[in-house]
């Protein structure tokens, strides 16, 4: 397999450059872990976001909202990630994100690359969202129908194992009959 990663457009980096020297932007809760490591700082690996918006949905209805950016501190450490969304303006530096996921996207990329010296195909890496499911995943987009691949990020949902990976119409199907898909509707058995 090998791995076709876009490079983001001139706007998105602009932003989350911007971002990284505004002391408004570090002043975000999420952010804390890059005002006390050490700099400088630096976006890298950029992913597409795009967003499932709905469960029973394949990954060809997800759309495209912004772009999101590990960034690395000056020891090399990835501490947070960063996230650009798309307006009708150009592209707007969105949020910091701190926690499991920038640890777990860097994870799953590197099982990703991994899968590209052991395989013959091409795939674009992409991260997924997946809000009805509470879910988000490194989706492995394919130019062949069908061979799309996920790898679900930590923490996954119930029923559903962060790291593995799936073929896209196997986990969407797990998650469209887990708990969380079909919510119990107040005052109804």
């Amino acid at each position: 397999m090998t791995l076709q990663t876009p490079q983001p457009p001139p706007g998105a980096l602009r932003a989350v450059l911007a971002a990284l020297d505004s002391e408004t932007g570090l002043r975000q809760p999420a952010a804390s872990v890059l005002r006390h490591g050490p700099g400088p700082l630096q976006p890298a690996h950029p992913l597409a976001v795009y967003v499932l918006e709905r469960p029973g949905a394949s990954p060809t209805e997800a759309r495209r909202t912004g772009w999101r950016f590990l960034v690395r501190n000056g020891a090399g450490e990835y501490a947070a990630s960063a996230e650009v969304v798309e307006t009708p303006g150009g592209h707007t530096f969105s949020h910091f994100t701190a926690g499991p996921y920038p640890d777990s996207t860097l994870r799953a990329l590197r099982q990703a690359w991994q899968l590209a010296h052991a395989a013959h195909t091409r795939h674009q890496p992409r991260l997924l969202s997946m809000p009805g499911h509470y879910a988000t995943a490194l989706w492995l987009h394919s130019p062949a129908p069908g061979e799309d691949l996920i790898i679900p990020l930590a923490p996954a949902p119930v029923g559903v194992t962060a790291h593995r990976v799936y073929p896209a119409a196997e986990l969407l199907a797990a998650l469209d009959h887990s708990p969380v898909a079909a919510p119990a509707l107040l005052g109804r058995p």
